[in-house]
Formats: C-alpha cells, structure tokens, sequence
C-alpha cells in the first residue's frame, strides 16, 4: 500500500522534496556546481526533518 499523506503540510513537504530530488538529478552532470548541489541537499535535508516532525504531530492525533 503507498504512503498516503495525511495533511495538506505533509503532501506540500513530500512534492517539495521530490522536486528538489528532480532538480539534484537534473543537475547533477554539471560541472563546478558542487555548492549549489550542497545547498540543495541541505534543503532537502531541512524539509525532511520538518516533515518528520509533521508525521510525529499528526500520529498524535
């Protein structure tokens, strides 16, 4: 069974994350971009823990 969100925040921070999934892959044959793909992975990384706070508060409820 697929994970189905369950709040409106959480779908936003999942489409969120895997755009920026999509942008790493697209940019990922570039050269000398290394600081913008670390970005982009601290922005992922910062969204993710934001939703996993999400999941924790509406387990709560």
């Amino acid at each position: 069974m697929p994970y189905e969100p369950g709040s409106t925040q959480c779908r936003g921070l999942i489409a969120a994350k895997e755009n920026l999934i999509s942008a790493m892959n697209s940019l990922s044959k570039i050269e000398n971009i290394d600081h913008i793909q670390k970005q982009l992975k601290d922005l992922y990384k910062e969204l993710d823990d934001i939703h996993e706070a999400r999941k924790v508060i509406e387990n709560e409820t």
